[in-house]
């Protein structure tokens, strides 16, 4: 036997010894395999967080980050509702004459879901393999925002209203409805807004600069008489009529203003449609790489739309995207 393999267990320590012999060689080669970290590799996960170690946790875990259970949706479901509940109460204490009659209700019930939110938020950390990964991602920070408003207002004055930022989490409704090919929608259109920044970013630039420019020759025509009273009031003037809102507060009054205004008015309409364009390109670059990706696996021919179940040329079933939630 030229050359064998054997498997020992030890008990004690929890691993597993290979022993591997080689005829004639006199050598041999041990590999260790920690039993834990083979366990962890079997761990739910929600595509970025892990659940933790112990069976309470990994339970905590599938309900609180998954959907795929019967608790988990109703978790998500209940969520979702005390989000919305919280957030009508902050629009409603805003009202004035609302927060003179129920002030003290509508405090006390935010108060309510402020401490349901926080535990929510230390239980998502103790249930995840490590709280950092959760604490830092999009989710992660849009919780600790959700809570930190309520006790900044203990001594910042108007920090409440802050915590319409809660609306953000109403994004997990997509993972309650299982919404893939949404889903999928947002990371195509995620993907060209990512692709075309730069060229967003020169067609900003070159809209800053119109605006400043007309909004400085439009203080030195109009003057202060006619509402122009500085340069950077003017330069609002010339994002309002770039932009084609057209406000009315501000209006040329001279011939020469006049001219101008109807200049960068006709500009506007030009100019919206440039990144529009822009995006336009960049979502079918995107698209047009996704659909040539995707390949099938019998006949090796490419060009299937991203949502395709079977190969349009020999019917053979494609293999499925890959999602975070699956």
């Amino acid at each position: 036997m030229p050359y064998s393999a054997i498997r020992r267990p030890e008990s004690r320590t929890g691993q597993i010894t290979i022993w591997n012999t080689r005829r004639g060689a006199g050598c041999r080669t041990r590999v260790l395999y920690n039993a834990v970290a083979m366990a962890n590799e079997h761990l739910p996960t929600d595509g970025r967080n892990q659940a933790g170690e112990g069976a309470l946790r990994r339970r905590a875990f599938v309900v609180i980050f998954q959907s795929r259970t019967p608790a988990g949706k109703l978790f998500d479901v209940l969520l979702i509702a005390a989000i919305l509940l919280s957030v009508v109460a902050i629009m409603l204490e805003s009202i004035s004459g609302v927060r003179t009659v129920h002030g003290g209700t509508l405090r006390a019930i935010e108060w309510g879901f402020t401490l349901l939110f926080t535990v929510e938020y230390f239980v998502r950390l103790w249930c995840v393999r490590s709280s950092r990964v959760y604490a830092t991602s999009f989710y992660g920070i849009v919780d600790l925002l959700a809570i930190l408003p309520t006790y900044l207002a203990l001594f910042v004055t108007g920090s409440g209203y802050l915590l319409v930022i809660r609306i953000l989490r109403i994004l997990r409704l997509f993972r309650i409805l299982k919404l893939v090919q949404y889903v999928s929608a947002a990371d195509t259109l995620v993907e060209a807004m990512t692709q075309s920044w730069r060229k967003v970013l020169v067609f900003l630039y070159v809209v800053v600069t119109i605006v400043v420019l007309f909004g400085a020759l439009m203080f030195v025509v109009e003057g202060p008489e006619n509402g122009f009273t500085s340069i950077p009031r003017g330069v609002y003037w010339g994002i309002v009529t770039l932009t084609t809102v057209g406000f009315g507060d501000i209006t040329p009054q001279t011939a020469l203003g006049q001219v101008i205004a109807s200049i960068v008015m006709i500009m506007g309409y030009g100019i919206i449609a440039v990144p529009t364009g822009i995006y336009a390109a960049e979502l079918r670059d995107v698209m047009t790489r996704r659909r040539t990706s995707k390949s099938c696996p019998e006949c090796s021919r490419a060009g299937h739309a991203d949502d395709a179940a079977f190969c349009k040329y020999c019917g053979a079933r494609l293999a499925a995207r890959a999602t975070a939630n699956d």
